[in-house]
């Protein structure tokens, strides 16, 4: 691999000049920096952003942790981190966390070792270890999709509590009264907050005795394991409000493996849109996150920090949910 030595050599200038004209610094004359370009190309020579980072104590590298990279919410929460990160002269690196804290701890170490300027996380857990583990190594940290308590950082997620409430009353419109709940795992805010919320529509219908709820985790699996479980219920659950969509997909497979029709025999809602892909036309009711401005404004917040353009104490952003009625849910037909 060449080095700045290789280049001056072949372009007969000092190594200063090399310098110059790669990190953009100084005076140089336009013939002698074409000069220095052109063999830079030819040799192919790559600056080592590590090394220069030690020195300026930043290596305009972001870090973006998620709980599902597969979720194609996250997916366009890292677009829209992508594009801030991408006007700003940054790379992103990208960590898929699986719900696992184990796995967020060997990132975090990792990310500490490359020496990146921030970090945006979903957390795996409730806790703020993680967190603490990054202020600790003096590396900005911003919160995304869900509340952790405990730590003095910027957040940014969405008001679940407010979508859950509102999906639940829809159903109770359309006349169902034995709603269940598939969330995720306890001690999540997100999970919490969608539970919290179903509750309140309940008690404010008057179904306050009519809880269904099963925490699990946010993915197919368990939606598909805990819809079964939810059937067996006596009176039948009418409708079924899945904690994210794959959740929601997990307990439609199981619906339709019992011979049940959605909407027909079961209505289903659920958190967080799909791609039409995934149906064959757009199906799912949903409470939609908007996953792009979050992960934006999350991005935006976290430069702001690592440049100091701002010395606010913590800031905390509840982005709100919109409400998509589509097929999959219907009036009860035996209320």
């Amino acid at each position: 691999m060449p080095i700045l030595l290789d280049i001056a050599k072949r372009a007969g200038v000092a190594p200063i000049t090399v310098s110059r004209v790669i990190n953009n610094s100084g005076y140089v004359s336009q013939a002698t920096r074409e000069r220095v370009e052109a063999v830079v190309k030819e040799l192919g020579y790559v600056p080592n952003t590590i090394a220069r980072g030690l020195r300026s104590k930043r290596t305009h590298t972001l870090a973006l942790a998620v709980t599902d990279i597969t979720n194609p919410y996250f997916t366009s929460m890292a677009r829209g981190v992508e594009d801030v990160a991408e006007a700003n002269n940054y790379t992103v690196i990208y960590c898929n966390t699986d719900e696992s804290e184990t796995k967020e701890n060997k990132y975090a170490n990792m990310l500490a070792q490359r020496r990146v300027d921030g970090v945006l996380l979903v957390p795996s857990c409730g806790n703020a270890n993680t967190i603490k583990f990054f202020e600790a190594n003096h590396i900005n940290v911003v919160v995304l999709d869900r509340r952790i308590s405990g730590v003095e950082t910027d957040i940014v997620y969405s008001d679940s509590k407010n979508g859950a409430y509102r999906l639940t009353k829809l159903l109770i419109g359309l006349g169902h009264k034995q709603i269940a709940i598939i969330a995720g795992s306890r001690g999540v805010s997100t999970s919490e907050d969608r539970v919290t919320g179903y509750q309140q529509a309940l008690a404010d219908a008057g179904l306050g005795e009519n809880e269904i709820i099963y925490y699990g985790a946010f993915n197919e699996h368990s939606g598909y394991q805990l819809a079964n479980q939810a059937m067996t219920q006596s009176p039948r659950p009418t409708a079924i409000f899945g904690g994210n969509n794959f959740v929601a997909m997990g307990a439609i497979k199981a619906l339709h493996n019992m011979g049940l029709e959605v909407p027909g025999d079961v209505s289903v809602v659920s958190f967080d849109d799909l791609p039409e892909f995934m149906f064959m036309k757009p199906f799912l009711t949903v409470a939609r996150q908007p996953a792009y401005e979050m992960g934006r404004l999350a991005a935006e917040l976290l430069l702001k920090r690592i440049t100091g353009d701002t010395h606010e104490e913590q800031r905390e952003f509840i982005l709100p949910v919109e409400i998509v009625m589509r097929e999959s849910c219907g009036p009860n037909k035996n209320p």
